[in-house]
Formats: C-alpha cells, structure tokens, sequence
C-alpha cells in the first residue's frame, strides 16, 4: 500500500516558479514509477511529467524546458520543480504511482495541490 501527499502548491506570478512535492508512504515506493498530473477546471486531467524507478524522465511538449521532476528515494518523495509559469499552468496538481507506469489507470493517488498562476 502507498500513501501519496501533495504539497508546495499556491499562488504565484507568471513568470515564476513553485517546487511541488510528493511524499510517498510505503516500503517499496522505489520500484514504483511516479506521474505528475493535473487538472483545470472544466477540463480533463492530463498528464504533465513522469520519472520511472530508474529514473527516467518525460514530459508533455507544453512543460518541456520549464519543469523538471526528480526523486529522492532515500527520502521517499518525487519533486516537481515547476519555473516559468504561465496563466494556462493553473490548475489542481496531483502525483500519482504506478509499477508500470500505467497512467491510464494507475495504482495510486494523491489529494491534489492547487496552483494558481495570475497574469
């Protein structure tokens, strides 16, 4: 079982920057691939940057060279370093895990962190 906690979300200026983290519960979050999604309103959550268990990173083409995602094992915790920020970045923020990276239904998620970015 994997618990996972959002945190680092608020409101914040375009042009600038918010680091998003995700806290993970759970003996064996290391073999576990982590997703960062999120979701605007009236519109449907997708997929903005995941990293494997080996580290592997991918991004959707609007995050690319503004966000970057890593992890830290040791601490059980993915990282969403979001620079650059834009109007159209707001939205509710969630991670989520999968073994497999089955992001079309993964294992598990969080409870979502806002991020609101004014123009």
């Amino acid at each position: 079982q994997v618990q996972l906690i959002e945190s680092g979300g608020g409101l914040v200026q375009a042009g600038g920057s918010l680091r998003l983290s995700c806290a993970a519960s759970g003996r064996f979050f290391i073999e576990y691939a982590v997703g960062w999604f999120r979701q605007a309103p009236g519109k449907q959550r997708e997929l903005v940057a995941a990293i494997s268990s080996g580290g592997y990173t991918d991004y959707t083409d609007f995050v690319k060279g503004r966000f970057t995602i890593s992890r830290d094992d040791a601490k059980n915790t993915v990282f969403l370093q979001m620079n650059s920020l834009k109007p159209e970045d707001t939205a509710v923020y969630y991670c989520a895990a999968d073994r497999f990276a089955g992001w079309s239904k993964p294992d598990y998620w969080g409870q979502g962190t806002q991020v609101t970015v004014s123009s």
